[in-house]
C-alpha cells in the first residue's frame, strides 16, 4: 500500500459530497471490473491456443516437454516486451506494493500486453498488481480530465477497492484491505466516510464481474465441529505455513538478484521461463497459471493426491513463484500464494484425516498470505472465502494471532527498491525525454 505518513489528510466529506461521489465511484468500479475481464478473457484465448489448439495440430502431449518449450517462449516473449515496449513493462512487480503512484499512460500498453502474455503462459503469479496499476493510472488520468477536484488520492483509492472489489468478487475484501490503510490517514472524519466510495466502487466491480459470469472465490470444501485440540492443530499448520512463506520471502532477494545479474530483460525472462518450465515438468500442469483454477481442481477431489504428490506440488509452487516474481514478469502474488496455501492445507489432511479440511486450508491460507501479503484482514477474508464456513471465522482469529507473531518483524515478500541517488534521478529524467534505452537490472 502507500504511505501515507508525508502526504497531507483528505478531508472528511459531507454527506452531500459522499452522494454527488456516489455514481462516479459506481462508474469506476464497474470499469475496473471491465478492464480486469477484458484482460482475462484476452489472456485465457491465448492460454486456449497455446495450450489446447497448437499442442493438438502438432500431436504433441501438452503436459510433457511442451510446458518447458510454452514457458520458455513465454520468457521470451515477455522479455522482448520489457526490453522494448515504451515503459518497459512497468516497475518489476517483485518491487511494487499490492497499490503504488499511478503509471504514466503511455507505459500501460505495455503491462497489459506483458501481463497477458505472462497469465496465459502458464507463469506462476496472478494479475492483481498489474491490473490494479493499470485501473488506477486510467481513473486517475480521467477523473484529471474530467472531474479535477475528486483528487488524484481518492481517484487512486476508489480504483485500486474497485480492482480489488473485481478480483475477489466481493466488496467486503476491498473494505477490509484498506480499513487499515485509511484508518492510518491523519485528519478528522469517521472511517466509514472515508471507505464510502471506495466500498461503492468495490461493490460495483464485484457486482459487474458476477454479472460476466466470472468465477467467485468461492469453493465447497467438507465441513466438521472445531474442537480445541482441533485449534491447536490449526495453529501448527498456520505457523509452518508461514515458515514455509519465510522460506521463500529469505530466497527471493536472493533468487531476483541471480537473475537480474543476466542485467538485459530479454534475457532475464527467458532464463526464468525456461526454469518454470522445468518446473511445470516436475509439478505438472496444476502446478502452471495464477492458481484460481487449480485450486478448484484440488478440491474437486482431494483424495486423488498421496502426501507425496502434494509436497511436491507444495515445493514447486513455492519454487515457481519465486522465480516469476523474481525474473522479471508483471503479476501479483497473492492468487500463487493462495495455491500453495490450499495445497499445504489439503497435505496436513492427507497426514492426519481426522482433522477438517476446512480448517486445515484456511489455517494453510492465513500462514502464506500473512507472509505474501502482509495483511491480516485479507488473510483471514480468503481463508474464510475458500474454507465457505463462517462457523471457522472465530478459530481462524486465534489461529492468526500466534502466525502474526512470527510474521511481525520478518522481511517482507517483496524487493525493496534502493533510493535512488540525484545523479540516478537526472539520468532517469533524461531517459525519460526524446531518446529511451531499455533499463537494465
Amino acid at each position: 500500500m502507500t504511505d501515507d505518513s508525508d502526504v497531507a489528510p483528505l478531508p472528511p466529506p459531507t454527506p452531500r459530497q459522499l452522494l454527488l461521489l456516489l455514481i462516479p465511484a459506481i462508474v469506476i468500479g464497474a470499469l475496473c471490473a471491465l478492464v480486469l475481464r477484458a484482460l482475462e478473457v484476452a489472456a485465457g484465448a491465448l492460454q486456449g491456443v497455446l495450450w489446447t489448439t497448437v499442442p493438438d495440430a502438432l500431436g504433441v502431449d501438452p503436459d510433457g516437454w511442451w510446458i518447458v518449450v510454452v514457458l520458455t517462449a513465454t520468457g521470451f516473449a515477455v522479455g522482448l516486451g520489457l526490453q522494448f515496449l515504451p515503459g518497459h513493462g512497468g516497475p518489476d512487480s517483485a518491487t511494487t506494493e499490492l497499490v503504488s503512484e499511478p503509471l504514466k499512460l503511455r507505459t500501460l500498453p505495455g503491462l497489459v500486453i506483458v501481463t497477458a502474455l505472462a497469465l496465459a503462459g502458464g507463469v506462476s503469479l496472478g494479475p492483481e498488481n498489474p491490473i490494479i496499476a493499470i485501473n488506477v493510472a486510467l481513473t486517475v488520468a480521467l477523473l484529471g480530465r474530467m472531474m479535477p477536484r475528486v483528487g488524484a488520492r481518492l481517484g487512486m483509492l476508489m480504483a485500486a477497492a474497485g480492482t480489488i472489489g473485481a478480483l475477489f468478487g466481493s466488496p467486503v475484501a476491498a473494505a477490509l484491505l484498506f480499513t487499515g490503510t485509511l484508518a492510518a490517514v491523519r485528519g478528522g472524519g469517521a472511517l466509514w466516510d472515508k471507505l464510502f466510495l471506495p466500498l461503492a466502487a468495490a461493490a460495483a466491480a464485484a457486482g459487474t464481474m458476477h454479472l460476466l459470469g466470472a468465477p467467485p472465490l468461492q469453493f465447497t470444501l467438507p465441513t466438521a465441529p472445531t474442537t480445541p485440540m482441533f485449534l491447536l492443530a490449526g495453529i501448527v499448520i498456520a505457523c509452518v505455513a508461514v515458515v514455509l512463506g519465510l522460506v521463500g520471502a529469505y530466497a527471493f532477494p536472493v533468487v531476483h538478484r541471480l537473475f537480474h545479474s543476466l542485467r538485459q530483460p530479454l534475457l532475464i525472462a527467458t532464463a526464468g521461463g525456461l526454469v518454470l518450465g522445468l518446473l511445470g515438468l516436475i509439478g505438472g500442469p496444476i502446478t502452471l497459471f495464477k492458481g484460481l483454477d487449480q485450486m478448484a481442481e484440488l478440491f474437486e477431489d482431494p483424495d486423488a493426491y498421496d502426501a507425496g504428490q502434494l509436497v511436491v506440488i507444495v515445493l514447486v509452487k513455492l519454487v515457481a513463484l519465486v522465480v516469476a516474481a523474481s525474473a522479471a514478469f508483471r503479476g501479483g502474488r497473492v492468487f500463487p500464494a493462495a495455491f500453495i496455501g490450499a495445497a499445504l492445507g489439503i497435505l496436513a489432511h492427507t497426514l492426519v484425516p481426522s482433522l477438517p479440511i476446512a480448517l486445515c486450508v484456511a489455517s494453510a491460507l492465513i500462514g502464506i498470505l500473512l507472509v505474501v501479503a502482509r495483511d491480516g484482514w485479507l488473510a483471514l477474508f480468503v481463508a474464510a472465502a475458500v474454507a465457505g464456513d463462517l462457523a471457522l471465522l472465530p478459530w481462524l482469529c486465534v489461529v492468526i494471532l500466534p502466525a502474526w507473531l512470527l510474521v511481525s518483524r520478518a522481511p517482507e515478500f517483496r524487493i525493496v527498491p534502493k533510493p535512488a541517488s540525484p545523479s540516478a534521478d537526472a539520468a532517469t529524467a533524461t531517459e525519460s525525454g526524446s531518446s529511451e534505452r531499455p533499463p537494465t537490472a
